[in-house]
């Protein structure tokens, strides 16, 4: 006998009608008055991965935030920390109906100019405030190849994020790359009652290894490549190339491509590049 039972869908299921753990930002949009406003969201998620890389926002298609970068193309998303007094104010600043002015003079943010350089801005665009308590942050705009989808029957807007430009405080940068802590992130797991919002903390992190026997294949090998230099472009046959060469010398191995490459001013690695190194290191030997 099953031990489930049946649960009405409703209206925004995946807080109604079921748990649903999901990250808590704040969008920074510039008004059109040119005052940044700030909007908590939580139906935000990576989109588009290995290239052209973007987020997922949906959101109400008359809220400030649609309005503003409908018209400003640019957007930053704010990760904030588990504070409860941040998470007390996302509530307030999320309350819909206010204008930009009405809102921002509840927020308890402090901004701070975009980070992108004077190389990384266009002439023809605006790019809002970031959040200065925010652990990480992906400055955006939008994502051409994709065009906004407007719905008909709800009343929703779907945005496709290009991340840009990603921030974070150097304490979890360090740790990122070091592959050990984790900075404290809310989940929110919406709205539900009719009363109350519902958040909570995570517990630290733990690593389950992946198994020796499992096979590594190109997509692994990509991805330890960016890890260890985003600068440089790996096609897929190149890392096909790498496939064999055990974990534990993998890291060493793509290092080594790498100041071959930097020798000769190349920034794509081309699985023919790979047979001159493998064919250089033969002679050599």
């Amino acid at each position: 006998m099953s031990s489930f039972t049946n649960v009405n869908i409703l209206p925004n299921f995946y807080q109604t009608s079921s748990f649903f753990p999901m990250p808590v930002v704040l969008i920074s949009t510039i008004s059109e008055s040119g005052q940044i406003n700030l909007g908590p969201y939580s139906l935000c998620f990576p989109y588009l991965v290995t290239r052209d890389y973007s987020m997922i926002l949906i959101t109400r298609n008359n809220s400030n935030t649609a309005v503003n970068i409908q018209h400003t193309k640019t957007c930053a998303i704010n990760f904030i920390p588990f504070k409860k007094r941040f998470l007390k104010n996302c509530v307030m600043l999320g309350y819909p109906g206010e204008t930009t002015a009405e809102k921002m003079n509840n927020s308890i943010f402090t901004l701070i100019p975009s980070q992108r350089t004077t190389e990384e801005r266009k002439a023809e665009l605006k790019y809002p405030d970031i959040v200065q308590e925010a652990i990480q942050v992906f400055e955006c705009t939008l994502n051409n190849k994709y065009p906004i989808e407007i719905s008909k029957e709800t009343p929703e807007t779907r945005f496709i994020l290009k991340v840009d430009k990603i921030l974070m405080k150097e304490k979890w940068q360090e740790n990122l790359f070091k592959g050990k802590g984790f900075p404290k992130l809310p989940v929110d797991f919406g709205f539900r009652d009719n009363v109350n919002f519902w958040f909570c903390n995570h517990t630290e992190p733990y690593c389950e290894p992946i198994p020796k026997e499992k096979a590594v294949d190109f997509t692994f090998v990509k991805y330890a490549a960016q890890r260890i230099d985003p600068d440089f472009e790996w096609t897929d046959e190149a890392c096909e190339k790498l496939v064999k060469v055990p974990r534990i010398f993998l890291k060493k191995a793509i290092k080594g491509c790498l100041e071959e490459a930097k020798q000769k001013n190349l920034t794509i690695i081309t699985p023919e590049f790979l047979d001159e190194i493998r064919a250089k290191r033969g002679k050599e030997g």
